[in-house]
């Protein structure tokens, strides 16, 4: 669904170089960003580390579910300890 005036897609872009000429070069106005939806970037720098022992089915659960997510299971793992530590404040 696009938004009135704003009915244009946006290019898929390969990389970095080809993403910064292409911004250097259009009105974003006339583009639709209705379908975006945010994202959290990572960059903080992991300097220490766990070791924690687990049944194997709630491994496997936590890598399917990171899977579904289409990121790594240490990563979604993380971002559950730090949704649970936000939700106790």
């Amino acid at each position: 669904m696009s938004v009135k005036g704003k009915n244009k897609s946006l290019p898929k872009l390969k990389s970095d170089r080809e993403a910064e000429a292409f911004l250097s070069d259009v009105d974003l106005t006339e583009y639709d960003f209705s379908e975006f939806k945010p994202m959290n970037f990572e960059f903080e720098a992991k300097s220490a580390r766990i070791n924690m022992r687990v049944p194997e089915n709630l491994l496997y659960r936590i890598k399917q579910a990171a899977d579904d997510k289409k990121i790594p299971y240490t990563r979604y793992i993380r971002q559950l300890l730090e949704a649970a530590l936000k939700k106790e404040r």
